[in-house]
C-alpha cells in the first residue's frame, strides 16, 4: 500500500495538548492534559470530548496511518488514530493500557460509545502503526508493529456522505505527565482488501 507523509503542521488540533514539540528525528511529542479522554455515556455515565487530536480531511477512498511508540504504562493511557465526524460520531483506535497491560482496540461512537480490546504485551517498547481505511460505507481498522502482518481490529459503519477528519490522538484519563511520541502520520488510497 503506497502512502505519503502528512506534515505535522498540515493538521488542526481538535483540542490543543498541554505541550507539543517536534523531536530531533522529526517525531511529534504530545502531552495530553490530565483527565483528558474520549467517551460518551455507555456504562460510565459521563461524556468526555477533550483529548488532543491532530486532524485533517479524510475522504472516502483514502486511508490514514498513525505510528507511535508504545512506551506508556498507566491505566487508560492511550494513543492511536481518531476518525471524527462530530462530537457524537467518531471512532478511536489504538493501544490503551487496561488491566495492567497494553490492549489494541477501538471505540466506535454513534451517540453511545462501545469498546473492544485484545492484549498485545509483545508490542511494548515498539513502534505501533494503526491504519484506518475508508471505502464506501465502512471503515476498516488494522494495526501492527514494524513490518509484521496487519491485524484486523474493527470493521465499522460510516456513511459515505459524512464529512470526516482523521489523524493522531492521545489521552490520559488518570494522570498528568504522559508524553506520546508519534513517529509518523501518513495517508494513501483505501485498502483493496476488505479484511
Amino acid at each position: 500500500m503506497s502512502t505519503e507523509a502528512v506534515g505535522w503542521f498540515n493538521g488542526t488540533w481538535l483540542r490543543p495538548p498541554v505541550h507539543v514539540e517536534e523531536g530531533p528525528g522529526g517525531e511529534l511529542v504530545v502531552e495530553p492534559a490530565e483527565g483528558s479522554d474520549l467517551w460518551r455515556h455507555t456504562s460510565y455515565g459521563f461524556v468526555h470530548d477533550d483529548a488532543p487530536a491532530l486532524l485533517a480531511p479524510f475522504p472516502v477512498g483514502s486511508a490514514v496511518e498513525v505510528t507511535f511508540r508504545l512506551d506508556y504504562t498507566a491505566q487508560f493511557d492511550q494513543a492511536g488514530a481518531l476518525v471524527r465526524v462530530d462530537e457524537r460520531t467518531w471512532i478511536k483506535a489504538g493501544v490503551e493500557i487496561s488491566d495492567g497491560q497494553p490492549q489494541v482496540g477501538a471505540v466506535v461512537t454513534r451517540e453511545f460509545s462501545d469498546w473492544s480490546v485484545a492484549p498485545v504485551p509483545e508490542w511494548v517498547g515498539r513502534d505501533v502503526t494503526v491504519r484506518v481505511s475508508r471505502a464506501g460505507d465502512a471503515l476498516t481498522v488494522r494495526a501492527r508493529t514494524g513490518t509484521e502482518p496487519w491485524r484486523l481490529v474493527r470493521l465499522a459503519p460510516l456513511p459515505p456522505e459524512a464529512v470526516t477528519l482523521a489523524g493522531p490522538y492521545c489521552c490520559s484519563p488518570t494522570r498528568g505527565g504522559l508524553r506520546i511520541r508519534f513517529t509518523a502520520w501518513r495517508r494513501g488510497p483505501a485498502d483493496a482488501a476488505l479484511h
